[in-house]
């Protein structure tokens, strides 16, 4: 046996674990060569239904709507699938392999014999969004910086290299980095997808499957298949399919501090007067505005984006409804519309600085995110001078009385 397979066998059921590098010549040669040998009952692959679509259908792209994107504020999750099949394919490049390859082998190598495939990866927008709610404000910054600095980065990897990753010692070295810099993103990238894809290669159909996963689940799904035939655990991925609903405490603040902000400037104009009321009111427009500007700037947003962003900032910073990054994003889209070519070439220019300047889809998501940032700050660094001017006011006021 292969030192990149595992085999189980328990229960009447024989599971075929084969451990790929998703950008690796010999990983496609062996799912192929393996699938025609063992002709098992079924072919599970780590996919999810919309991955697979995209690697059967790479032009999937031109549908997308980059308004609706928006709109269901799915922008961060956009562009952190677009940085790593940016990084993935710049990686694959390099060893003159697409990026899951393997997968599309064994879907068409079982079709071709006429074996049922099942797609056993649990859907990625869920488990960003899982591993968003799970993080800590400085495990997001964490996340954000690595997807970034992957995208950014203009390391080569040789064939040799790529076949490493395949080794069990290779493959805990990295985990266990993962797992220290982020421990609650490598329990949701890794661990609750060993659990998912371990449950769903179980629930196959047929006694005989192979099961074609990335190296770095193999010794994790297979010891869930264990915990599974010994009846320690179900095959059930209810709860891990589920995304965390925000915390009771963070319901509160998205309705708690704007009407903190208004009733203080409204105190303010009561306690303070005319000056003191409309110097609350001009911090909190000029900070949002202006930052949310900046960061629209920054992004190389079209000049009526930019006002649209310094108007919108203000106003939205205080509305739970609705964020200036979608009110900015969706102004750049129709003043400057992405066109067949930036659809085209997405995953490619997402791997370079100035791609994202030189396409116009990837310029909106830069708009969105810079634009929203900067509004964060600026309600951040308005909310603290306005309190500082109330607190300042009450001083004065008790002064007075004494």
């Amino acid at each position: 046996m292969s030192q990149t397979q595992k085999i189980f066998e328990k229960n009447g059921r024989k599971i075929t674990l084969i451990g790929t590098a998703h950008i690796s010549k010999e990983s496609i040669e062996e799912v192929k060569n393996t699938i025609c040998e063992i002709k098992p009952d079924s072919v599970a692959v780590e996919l999810d239904e919309k991955r697979a679509d995209s690697i059967k259908n790479p032009e999937k792209y031109r549908e997308l709507d980059i308004i609706k994107v928006l709109r269901k504020n799915e922008g961060f999750l956009l562009l952190a699938n677009l940085v790593m099949a940016s990084f993935q394919k710049r990686m694959g490049s390099n060893v003159g392999i697409n990026p899951g390859e393997e997968m599309i082998c064994a879907m068409n190598t079982a079709n071709e014999l006429g074996i049922p495939v099942h797609l056993v990866d649990r859907p990625v927008q869920t488990t960003f969004k899982r591993a968003w709610a799970k993080s800590s404000g400085s495990g997001k910054v964490n996340l954000l910086s690595a997807l970034f600095a992957s995208s950014f980065s203009n390391e080569k990897i040789s064939q040799e290299e790529v076949e490493n990753l395949k080794k069990s010692s290779e493959m805990d070295s990295m985990m266990n980095e993962l797992a220290e810099a982020m421990p609650a993103v490598k329990q949701v990238l890794i661990d609750e997808r060993d659990e998912f894809i371990a449950c769903r290669v179980w629930n196959c159909l047929g006694s005989n499957t192979v099961a074609v996963i990335g190296a770095g689940h193999m010794e994790g799904v297979f010891a869930q298949l264990e915990k599974i035939a010994s009846g320690e655990k179900t095959a059930d991925t209810t709860e891990i399919e589920k995304v965390p609903p925000k915390k009771l405490s963070s319901k509160i603040a998205v309705w708690l501090i704007p009407a903190v902000i208004i009733a203080l400037i409204a105190y303010g104009f009561y306690l303070g007067g005319k000056d003191v009321g409309q110097k609350m009111v001009l911090g909190w427009i000029l900070w949002n505005g202006i930052l949310s500007a900046l960061g629209a700037i920054i992004a190389g947003a079209h000049p009526l984006t930019v006002l649209v962003s310094f108007v919108g900032a203000p106003v939205t910073s205080l509305c739970p409804f609705i964020g200036v990054g979608f009110v900015a994003g969706a102004v750049q889209a129709l003043v400057k519309k992405p066109q067949v070519r930036d659809l085209e070439n997405l995953s490619d220019e997402a791997g370079s600085i100035k791609g994202f300047y030189r396409n116009k889809l990837l310029r909106v998501l830069l708009v969105f995110v810079l634009s929203s940032l900067g509004s964060s700050a600026g309600t951040f660094v308005a909310g603290a001078g306005i309190v500082v001017n109330f607190s300042a006011l009450i001083s004065r006021i008790f002064s007075g009385l004494k």
